[in-house]
């Protein structure tokens, strides 16, 4: 598992993790239980702070940072899709942050908010719990209905077991050519 220490600040995760062999996570990171964090998957903390609660999944590809002096701050069953860049400031319990987003410097998402596919939000601004934002630049789009909810939440499941079940089963082979 690819864990770096920086000047003295040691990454740390809970039980029943996933790490991806090609996953890096630098500094002063912490990682709640049961969290899935892919391969290709970059948490950088070297001047700030991350943290991200338990039952969260890092796709593959995304980048999570901290800017200096700054925490990097997410809930418990956050999930970050496949390529997303992180450099916000705080994400609540729940967040949905799709494919290919960017989320920039101390921006704020609600509990419950999902930013679509391929959105940027700016510096600075601020999503309310259970909206919706999509586009470039981001904007809101309405709210999370039942449905939808229902949806985050059998797709976050899989990622919860999925984490346990790599954990247990999945195992690196080489091949000679």
């Amino acid at each position: 598992m690819p864990l770096y220490s920086f000047d003295g600040k040691i990454p740390s995760f809970g039980k029943d993790c996933f790490i991806a062999d090609s996953a890096d996570i630098i500094g002063d990171v912490h990682i709640g239980n049961r969290c899935y964090i892919g391969f290709g998957a970059v948490i950088r903390a070297d001047y700030g702070t991350i943290t991200l609660g338990p039952d969260s999944a890092v796709e593959e590809g995304c980048i999570c940072h901290a800017k200096p002096g700054g925490h990097l701050n997410m809930g418990k069953r956050i999930t970050l899709g496949h390529g997303a860049v992180i450099h916000g400031k705080e994400l609540g319990d729940e967040v949905v942050i799709g494919m290919r987003a960017v989320v920039g410097f101390d921006v704020i998402i609600g509990t419950g908010a999902v930013i679509a596919e391929g959105a940027v939000v700016k510096a600075k601004k601020i999503i309310l719990p259970n909206e919706l934002a999509g586009g470039v630049p981001a904007q809101v789009l309405g709210n999370i209905n039942a449905s939808q909810r229902s949806l985050i939440n059998q797709i976050k499941e899989i990622y919860i077991q999925l984490a346990e079940t790599y954990s247990k089963r999945l195992r690196r082979i080489e091949i000679k050519l």
